[in-house]
């Protein structure tokens, strides 16, 4: 007997440069490319199955710009979003404020989508503490405040990266959530079985 299939659709939010296309990233391909990325453009899309007790959760990943400038697209993106990965850059504290802006976008737009806060760049605070420039427990503080779940991660090392996405993959299996149904327009993840790269207006 085969797995049940269930599709859910995760938005990856926050400011540019934040480090949310290198953790998709280390996440489906267990890589970390060195040197700069070119900026997303809209938003680039991957599937990647995930076991889940006796169902498979194939997460569609929408990674999408961090520029203010693709504001407007990024809402397109996020919408009938179940889950959000709003990332921030524990080096940088204008990051956590962009952060808090799209948390008050998902909670006004999309009432039934589930937070998650992710800290990234986990690997350069580890190796030099005065480079933090967001309290942990400040973090806490706020996902508390919100119902959301908060990590802090490095693309880099992995460290905390699969934990993240298997928390969001549980989290749907579980009664907290509801299910995509097949309204979701322009998501299509039934006929994806392997890990895929698709992009929309992607400049890489």
């Amino acid at each position: 007997m085969s797995a049940m299939r269930v599709d859910a659709k995760v938005v990856m939010l926050g400011k540019e440069s934040v480090g949310k296309t290198s953790l998709v990233e280390r996440y489906v391909h267990h890589r970390f490319l060195v040197g700069p990325y070119q900026n997303t453009i809209g938003a680039a899309f991957v599937a990647k199955p995930i076991q889940v007790g006796e169902k498979v959760i194939t997460l569609g990943i929408w990674d999408t710009a961090g520029s203010e400038r693709y504001e407007a697209m990024s809402r397109i993106y996020y919408r009938g979003a179940r889950a959000a990965i709003v990332c921030y850059d524990l080096t940088d504290s204008s990051s956590f404020q962009r952060a808090k802006f799209w948390v008050k976008e998902l909670q006004n737009c999309e009432e039934h989508c589930r937070i998650y806060l992710c800290g990234t760049k986990n690997d350069l605070i580890e190796g030099d503490r005065s480079l933090r420039q967001i309290d942990y427990h400040d973090v806490q503080d706020f996902a508390e405040e919100i119902g959301a779940q908060h990590f802090e991660t490095s693309s880099k090392s992995g460290n905390n990266v699969d934990e993240l996405f298997q928390k969001v993959a549980e989290d749907y299996n579980s009664s907290a959530f509801q299910y995509m149904t097949a309204e979701e327009p322009g998501v299509d993840l039934g006929q994806k079985k392997d890990s895929i790269f698709y992009s929309c207006c992607h400049s890489n």
